[in-house]
């Protein structure tokens, strides 16, 4: 009896690596070109897995073969959509090292803008509506950089429309939070730092609904300075402002600051 479960111990262990091996996909004394065509075809197949693993024994095999940028190309996409987005981003820096004059680095820069920008989500917290305006914006930024290079460098790109509106809601992502530490700054009564904080976001966002909330704080950070002049400035800024905000968004507009120093 022992010897049958042994037997039957030995065969089933013996079907399972069998199993596990031909999972694997069979790379071995395979030409490059036939490899590639292979690793595509799993991409495309939606196998991402399996592509990765023949796109980088490509890789690693065939460093400096006729199809070495392209498999680079399929690797940053294959990286991307099995959700491994810091090994996404070295593949990126690893290109554009490589290859900074490449014809197509529009796309590679729009990816890396694409990868930074979805580190910065998180659905979970987009599902129950949870506001994430005063998290790590590190990511954000990044996206902020990629995006701004993409358009003004490559404004005739295919990827410069989408780049273009992806910055708006970048634009705004970032304004708030910085409008976030300028509002804690003036509740510890820090207004040297409101100041250096809000001008920063009239510098870097000047179009957006946060920095003209902004204003005011600025505003109220000279007042109680005593600086006058500078509060005349602001109070000139805001009114012009408010002169463009429509009516039934004015009090809106007012509120917000009301609402800082009543804990809001």
């Amino acid at each position: 009896m022992k010897l049958r479960l042994h037997t039957l111990l030995a065969i089933t262990l013996a079907g399972m690596l069998i199993g596990c091996t031909s999972s694997k996909p069979d790379v071995e004394n395979v030409s490059e070109l036939d490899l590639h065509n292979k690793a595509r075809s799993e991409l495309e197949s939606g196998n991402i897995k399996s592509s990765i693993s023949i796109l980088e024994t490509i890789d690693k095999n065939f460093p400096f073969g006729p199809y070495s940028q392209q498999v680079q190309f399929d690797l940053i996409y294959a990286y991307y959509k099995s959700g491994d987005y810091p090994l996404t981003i070295a593949s990126i820096d690893r290109f554009l090292k490589l290859n900074p004059t490449h014809p197509n680095i529009d796309w590679i820069i729009y990816m890396r803008g694409i990868t930074n920008m979805v580190q910065d989500d998180n659905t979970i917290q987009g599902w129950f509506n949870v506001d994430r305006s005063d998290r790590d914006p590190d990511f954000a930024m990044a996206a902020f950089k990629d995006f701004t290079y993409l358009v003004s460098s490559f404004p005739d790109s295919p990827y410069a429309a989408d780049a273009q509106k992806r910055l708006i809601y970048l634009k705004n992502r970032l304004s708030r939070y910085q409008l976030k530490i300028a509002e804690y700054y003036t509740k510890r009564g820090a207004y040297v730092a409101v100041i250096n904080r809000v001008s920063r976001m009239i510098s870097l966002f000047p179009d957006t609904d946060s920095t003209k909330t902004a204003l005011l704080l600025m505003r109220n950070a000279y007042n109680e300075l005593g600086l006058d002049n500078e509060t005349k400035k602001v109070d000139d800024l805001i009114q012009a402002n408010l002169e463009n905000i429509p009516k039934k968004e004015e009090k809106s507009f007012l509120s917000r600051f009301t609402s800082i120093f009543n804990g809001g």
